[in-house]
């Protein structure tokens, strides 16, 4: 299982997919570019993306709060009524940042020339689930997501580690409280069920003795930052998946990480995340083998899923239904335009679904079918709408009278630039915009890299058929038509 595609069978539209499985999709211009460099060349172009040079600008507040310990001190100091009015005004600032945040995250993933390591930030995001509704504090957050982008393709056993001290984990699984009197067993338990082992690979037993070990782990609160509390970790002997000593928490994730079981988990919902669900169980024992024998390394991991031959099978292109980040990301992309405004933006993945650091649980978003409900569906027409017509119907419900804001119509004429005076407006030749039959495949091209079913080209070709001599208006009509299709649904 897992041979590599063979170099025949290598054409456009795969590097099409793989472009929007290793990220969030792309113009034929960038799919283009992947194909010409062969299937090696591009997972590696991908995969190891720190070789690409990005300058991106962090949000000004995240970095450490250089007057935390005097700010914390006067909150204690003061009045009853004047603790509760800083701390509505500290939860309002927190609430604008968080919001900011996200706009930053979803500008991000749009801009970057590392497609995979934001993609691998969003997976790791649903994985470690966090949630600023507990957390409330958006430096914390963004500092995660920042553990993600910069560690994300690095070894499981590094990653874990620093997610697990990672200061808002800390507080949303409420390790930072253990004490050695009363260890608190939320961590213990998410840490074998959610993050390394999934359900049934452990017992009851093995938790609260896992929980005492992981006493002492606190956080420091002037700095933001992870510490051990030697006065509250116990000491005692610990029994752990038959393993027995006098462990700390670091010597207990040591454990997990080398059970053969972690390695079949996290291979498994690698998996499902870039490629599909239900893997063939050989699929996935190859790949957490081949995963333990690397070192427990994720660029090796994805290097591999990312050559296989199943990767690009009819059972995986084309199958996989969007996120709403998938689809707002993936859209602004393939239409070369601006991002929604932060609070637009914000309350259009709410409505769709996915709202960045909310998850709905500590297991994260569920995914799949699961993204598509009626509700949903209706709004995710609406967004197609508004990246491309500029109606606000989306913006109107997404903003609840919150200055969410409008889009302008996408302007078909700021795509000159990128593919120069040889095409009309920068997408279509002058043959394709006044051949309909043409304009409609090339259409499809861009959307789906593939050609629409009969029955919706007619469709599609009828509408432009009534409108006579097209114009801006017509094109951006059919492109709405087009992102409303099931199979834009699909990636």
């Amino acid at each position: 299982m897992l041979e590599k595609l063979s170099t025949a069978a290598w054409d456009y539209p795969k590097a099409a997919h793989l472009l929007n499985r290793a990220g969030f999709g792309g113009t034929p211009a960038e799919i283009e570019a992947l194909h010409k460099l062969g299937l090696e060349k591009a997972v590696d172009q991908l995969v190891n993306y720190e070789q690409v040079e990005e300058e991106i600008v962090n949000p000004e507040w995240a970095k450490p709060e250089p007057d935390r310990l005097a700010r914390l001190a006067k909150y204690k100091d003061a009045p009853e009524m004047e603790r509760k009015e800083m701390q509505r005004e500290f939860l309002r600032e927190q609430g604008m940042r968080v919001a900011e945040l996200r706009g930053w995250w979803i500008g991000r993933m749009v801009h970057t020339k590392r497609p995979l390591q934001e993609k691998l930030a969003l997976f790791w995001h649903g994985h470690f689930a966090t949630s600023t509704q507990k957390v409330r504090d958006a430096y914390l957050m963004w500092k995660q997501n920042d553990i993600f982008r910069r560690h994300g393709a690095g070894s499981w056993p590094s990653l874990l580690t620093k997610v697990s001290k990672d200061p808002a984990m800390l507080i949303w699984l409420d390790q930072a409280q253990s004490r050695k009197n009363h260890p608190n067993e939320n961590f213990a338990r998410e840490v074998m069920e959610l993050f390394v082992l999934g359900e049934g690979h452990y017992t009851e037993k093995d938790i609260a003795e896992a929980a005492r070990a992981f006493t002492g782990w606190s956080l420091n609160l002037s700095r933001d930052d992870f510490a051990f509390r030697p006065q509250a970790h116990d000491r005692g002997e610990k029994t752990v998946l038959g393993k027995t000593g006098n462990f700390d928490g670091q010597q207990v994730l040591d454990i997990l990480v080398k059970q053969p079981q972690a390695g079949r988990f996290i291979a498994a919902k690698l998996w499902r995340f870039f490629a599909s669900e239900n893997p063939d169980p050989k699929l996935i024992e190859t790949l957490a083998e081949d995963f333990q024998t690397h070192g427990h390394e994720f660029k090796t991991l994805l290097r591999r899923m990312f050559m296989s031959e199943e990767l690009y099978s009819p059972a995986v292109m084309r199958t996989q239904v969007k996120s709403p980040v998938q689809l707002v990301v993936g859209s602004v992309r393939m239409l070369e335009r601006e991002a929604p405004g932060a609070l637009l933006a914000n309350n259009a993945l709410r409505l769709l679904g996915q709202d960045l650091f909310a998850p709905p649980n500590v297991k994260g978003w569920d995914g799949g079918l699961s993204w598509i409900t009626t509700s949903n569906l209706l709004n995710r027409y609406n967004l197609a709408a508004m990246l491309v017509l500029g109606e606000n119907t989306l913006a109107r419900s997404a903003a609840k009278g919150k200055g969410g804001g409008n889009m302008p119509a996408m302007a078909l004429e700021r795509q000159a630039k990128a593919y120069g005076p040889v095409t009309v407006k920068g997408w279509f030749s002058e043959e394709e915009r006044n051949g309909k039959s043409k304009l409609v495949k090339a259409l499809a091209r861009r959307f789906l890299q593939a050609d629409l079913k009969e029955k919706q080209e007619k469709a599609l070709l009828g509408y432009l058929e009534t409108r006579g001599e097209i114009d801006d208006d017509d094109i951006r009509h059919a492109i709405r038509l087009l992102m409303s299709t099931p199979e834009y649904q699909l990636t």
